[in-house]
């Protein structure tokens, strides 16, 4: 009797199984059926709500570098500035400025200046894997760098006045020697840059004769 009553159940069992198993079937074939559709909708969504930060960061160029590099090393010195940045001719151009009382001074003389160019151009460098060739100017150090560039010129122009064939000018950075260029230029005199690497100066002298009647 056990045996047959047992028999039964599990007969009756497998047969509920069965149905409701082929009940739940359409269900899953159905969530099978969308959820690959469904995954990549919102891998899709979340792709377009996440920043594209290779797309930002091939929006930084040499002038964002540099400020962002240049703001650490005030922070990093206490240093109060202000940043602007400028393009002229291919080369960017960083400036470091304060308005009232500041600290600025502190980075302002021409040896300070020259280091912190050289370090920025380097972390420019090191992001972009481009040599850079940006200056920087802090709390008015161009300026008063190119005064310094003109009383150069105005002393060697005074030296061949004197007798002097030529006239050398200390060595210095080709953006220095372009402004010394241009400077002698300016009074009628020639100039070329000589030497190699850091040697490399602007040596200046009288147009020839036939020029000066011209």
């Amino acid at each position: 009797m056990s045996t047959e009553h047992t028999g039964t159940d599990d007969a009756g069992t497998d047969g509920a199984s069965t149905e409701q198993q082929d009940a739940e079937r359409p269900e899953a074939e159905a969530v099978e059926a969308v959820e690959p559709e469904t995954i990549a909708e919102a891998q899709d969504a979340e792709l377009e709500d996440e920043p594209d930060e290779d797309a930002e960061d091939e929006d930084r160029d040499e002038g964002d570098i540099a400020a962002d590099y240049i703001e650490e090393l005030l922070d990093i010195a206490d240093v109060d500035g202000d940043l602007e940045i400028d393009e002229q001719n291919g080369r960017t151009y960083v400036s470091v400025t304060a308005d009232g009382e500041s600290n600025l001074s502190k980075l302002s003389s021409g040896p300070v200046v020259e280091a912190l160019q050289q370090l920025t151009r380097l972390a420019v460098q090191a992001e972009t894997g481009e040599f850079s060739r940006l200056i920087l100017d802090v709390g008015g150090s161009r300026d008063a760098r190119r005064r310094e560039l003109e009383e150069l010129v105005v002393r060697a122009v005074q030296r061949i006045e004197e007798g002097a064939a030529t006239a050398a000018l200390p060595p210095m950075s080709s953006y220095e020697r372009k402004i010394v260029h241009d400077l002698a230029a300016d009074r009628g005199y020639l100039s070329e840059s000589e030497g190699e690497g850091r040697d490399r100066h602007t040596v200046l002298q009288a147009p020839a004769a036939d020029e000066q009647q011209d």
